[in-house]
């Protein structure tokens, strides 16, 4: 069975059954588990899973898999608005972090004639600001996360320890009605809390489709968060407010 193939089977197998030893995985594939054991390693730096003491469990809501070239497009007006709503946080020679995602890549775009430091983990900001001489860039690098084209893993947590960041502009696939910020990849997540735990103003940008949504790990509770940027279709505004959460809306 070709590493494609095992790679289909084991990522099918873990969503089923959540979690699976290594001797579990060489009797179903009738591979060894030196095979398995590398399988495992190869698969956790892409972010699927995560490496568990004799097995792995999955690093990601593998029914949740949109990738970016398709979320790309989705609530482009509301995704713009909020951009532009988090420019107005921004100040000339700061020292911002952009986050991988949708709406944080058109943030990128709205910040690009600002004289700023910026450091990312997401390929497209990477693309979008390398141009441009007003803006000094740092990537942390790690593990490329294909389907979300960004770096994650040690690597990148080791990395974001080696910087001062003014504000942290963080995106979320789900906001839960308790205030729990989310993720849908366990590894992604625990780059995201690193990363707030190394800046000054923690901002998080999202539009109303995922308020109500809790993914699959949460990376902060509302006490992390300083301000939510989210354009005007939320619905809940009070709930959020009565958490601690300082909401700036968009007007769109």
């Amino acid at each position: 069975m070709a590493f494609n193939e095992r790679y289909n089977e084991i990522t099918k197998i873990l969503s089923k059954i959540k979690k699976v030893t290594v001797q579990e995985l060489t009797e179903r594939l009738k591979v060894s588990e030196v095979t398995i054991r590398k399988d495992l390693s190869d698969l956790e730096a892409h972010g699927k899973i995560l490496r568990t003491h004799g097995g792995a469990v999955l690093a990601e809501d593998m029914t949740q898999h949109n990738p970016i070239n398709i979320r790309i497009n989705e609530n482009i007006d509301k995704k713009t608005a909020i951009a532009k709503k988090a420019r107005e946080l921004v100040r000339e020679d700061d020292t911002i972090y952009i986050d991988a995602g949708t709406t944080c890549c058109q943030f990128a775009q709205e910040i690009k004639d600002m004289n700023l430091r910026v450091v990312t983990n997401s390929m497209d900001v990477i693309l979008e600001l390398a141009q441009y001489p007003n803006i000094s860039l740092f990537t942390l690098g790690g593990s490329f996360r294909i389907d979300a084209r960004s770096f994650i893993g040690p690597i990148a947590i080791n990395s974001i320890k080696n910087f001062q960041i003014s504000t942290c502009f963080l995106g979320t696939s789900g906001i839960s009605k308790e205030g729990n910020f989310s993720s849908q990849n366990t590894i992604e997540a625990e780059l995201k809390s690193a990363i707030l735990a190394s800046s000054n103003r923690k901002v998080v940008l999202a539009d109303n489709t995922k308020y109500g949504i809790t993914a699959f790990s949460i990376f902060a509770k509302p006490k992390d968060i300083d301000i939510l940027i989210m354009d005007s279709d939320i619905n809940d505004l009070d709930n959020l407010k009565s958490l601690g959460i300082e909401i700036m809306v968009t007007n769109v």
